[in-house]
């Protein structure tokens, strides 16, 4: 793609290959949910008392101070009951309804692409409105009525941790399998969002690829994929995105 070629026939090309498309995979990265307002904590200012909140995000540290790790994430719930699913969110839910091979793979843990109303999500990062029990692996969803109290397990008591993959984690195997034959067997790749540089998920593009999928980007900024891309669309998921689903005709 030039980097002067118009955008509009860019949108409407993606969206002829969406139509003509049986399997359609998505891997979506913060950028989609930064246009919501959810914080990326990267980069300057992307700090949390003074602390980075990589040193916080690992096992070690919840093993150390669980209450201290958990005051974190409970801080991070606090902020994102303000952030509401953005036109990119609502966008490929309607995408999810007008395609059923349609399959959407997210880095982002907020929970706001099942907000969106997107039902086939692969949260290849784990979810933060998660409370997973320590001991017996039970899971239940917060509600984001009580974020002040430490959270513990309905059935046994233990003390509960966030539904996330933490630094040193691998991802949950049985979505990450998902996540890969989805991306292996899509007619089309749209990677929307996402630096590109996170791996495994960063890889799922590639899989794509060799699978011999279309690739098609939608971000602001250039990453890795970009030059590979078949399609790169140089605007925010929460302009593009409508646009292109609007391509599609009505859901």
């Amino acid at each position: 793609m030039a980097a002067n070629e118009p955008l509009l026939p860019l949108l409407e090309r993606v969206a002829e290959l969406l139509r003509g498309a049986e399997r359609i995979a998505c891997l979506t990265g913060a950028g989609v949910s930064a246009e919501s307002g959810v914080p990326t904590f990267r980069g300057v200012g992307g700090l949390w008392e003074g602390r980075r909140p990589e040193t916080l995000a690992t096992p070690e540290a919840f093993a150390s101070d669980p209450e201290e790790v958990w005051r974190f994430y409970l801080w991070r719930r606090r902020l994102l009951l303000a952030c509401k699913p953005n036109p990119g969110h609502c966008a490929l839910a309607r995408l999810e309804r007008q395609k059923p091979g349609f399959t959407l793979i997210t880095q982002n843990v907020d929970g706001l692409h099942l907000q969106a109303g997107s039902r086939r999500v692969l949260a290849v990062h784990g979810d933060i409105w998660i409370d997973r029990c320590t001991r017996c692996g039970r899971e239940a969803r917060s509600t984001g009525e009580d974020l002040e109290t430490i959270p513990r397990c309905g059935a046994c008591g233990a003390l509960a941790r966030p539904g996330v993959v933490w630094f040193g984690e691998m991802l949950p195997t049985d979505v990450w399998t998902q996540a890969e034959r989805a991306a292996a067997s899509c007619d089309v790749m749209l990677v929307v969002g996402t630096s590109s540089l996170v791996y495994p998920a960063a890889s799922l593009a590639d899989v794509a690829r060799a699978g011999g999928a279309t690739i098609a980007e939608i971000n602001p900024e250039a990453t890795p994929v970009t030059s590979q891309a078949d399609v790169a669309i140089s605007s925010p998921s929460g302009q593009a995105l409508p646009a292109i689903v609007d391509g599609l005709g009505t859901s």
